[in-house]
């Protein structure tokens, strides 16, 4: 029961490293428009990351339970390699100061995990296809948002006077960054529910794991479990928005500096529209069930917005660096994983 609670907090710790991580995604634009500052921008979208169990279900959490690897060959090691696949890549990223996906290197960390304990026949097909779709999905769905709402704005206001535009969008942006980071908190905590239900509903031994889900599950949730269906309990659910919300609240600094002023130049109307277009992305994603990455999103975003002024407002360059960084995260996070996993079994099986 010891390593299982372990496991479970480490789970909880990858959470707070994904809104420590992904601060920077809610807070990098409201702050390099001098919107708000760093500190009450945290508080701002740390808030709003808790707040957004109360709309949206658990349909992403579901898809990283199940739709990634096998359940029935989920056990401890599994579940232990993959969250130090996703926690060794973020920290490497965030030292690095790259805006990677969490969310690919937890399901990086599932694949290289599987592969190892079972080969490819444990690995889910239909989840995983749809999850690296919208690694090209996502940031373009982000772009072309950003892009219509710039234009619609641009045109609505462009014989307003510049100064009660900015004054106007400045307190725009306070919604655009709360609406960002519901999606946010919807669409990121659901990753780390799907790895604590999955880790209490797998294919763990009954003795090591009943006390827990004893102690976390309710009677009409433990009824469902035992009529076979893949639930994730309330108390998993606040847990997990609990903690990237304290994650959030951290801050992710070097990250916030690549995204809002290393990208493009960005003022209070061109956040406005990237937030706003990156918040309806990840409302689609989340109702969809599909696990995306907020990174892409809004770095597609921020460029799409960027663009709309002129090609080359954006730095090409910076972007690029970004866009290596997102095809590597899920390769490079399988492959710490099934080192970890390799290591767990040698050494303590």
């Amino acid at each position: 029961m010891t390593w299982i609670l372990f496991l479970i907090i480490l789970a909880l710790f990858f959470d707070y490293l994904n809104g420590f991580h992904d601060a920077a995604n809610s807070v990098a634009t409201v702050v390099s428009t001098r919107v708000l500052s760093p500190k009450v921008a945290v508080a701002w979208a740390a808030f709003f990351n808790f707040v957004a169990f109360l709309i949206f279900h658990t349909g992403v959490a579901k898809t990283i339970g199940s739709g990634i690897v096998d359940l029935h060959i989920v056990d401890a090691n599994l579940v232990f390699a993959a969250l130090m696949g996703a926690c060794v890549w973020n920290i490497l990223t965030w030292w690095w100061g790259l805006p990677s996906s969490s969310s690919h290197a937890l399901i990086g960390g599932l694949i290289g995990a599987g592969l190892v304990k079972g080969g490819f026949s444990t690995l889910v097909a239909g989840g995983i296809i749809k999850t690296v779709l919208f690694i090209f999905i996502s940031p373009l769905l982000g772009f072309l948002l950003s892009g219509l709402i710039g234009i619609i704005v641009f045109n609505l206001f462009r014989k307003a006077n510049p100064f009660k535009v900015d004054h106007l969008f400045r307190k725009g942006q306070l919604l655009s960054a709360a609406a960002y980071s519901l999606g946010h908190g919807g669409n990121d905590a659901q990753k780390t529910m799907g790895i604590i239900s999955m880790l209490l509903l797998g294919g763990l031994a009954g003795a090591e794991v009943e006390p827990i889900r004893d102690f976390l599950l309710s009677h009409h949730e433990m009824e469902l479990v035992s009529q076979g269906q893949f639930i994730v309990p309330l108390s998993v659910v606040l847990l997990c928005h609990g903690a990237i919300a304290l994650g959030t609240l951290s801050g992710g600094w070097r990250i916030v500096k690549t995204m809002g002023q290393k990208i493009t130049r960005l003022r209070p109307v061109d956040g406005f529209c990237a937030e706003s277009g990156s918040a309806i992305s990840l409302f689609i994603a989340s109702i969809m069930g599909v696990p995306v990455s907020t990174t892409h999103t809004i770095t597609g975003a921020i460029v799409g917005i960027g663009s709309l002024r002129r090609l080359s407002c954006v730095r090409w360059g910076v972007a690029n660096k970004i866009v290596w960084a997102w095809f590597i995260t899920i390769p490079a996070a399988a492959a710490i994983s099934a080192a970890s996993y390799a290591i767990k079994v040698w050494l303590f099986n």
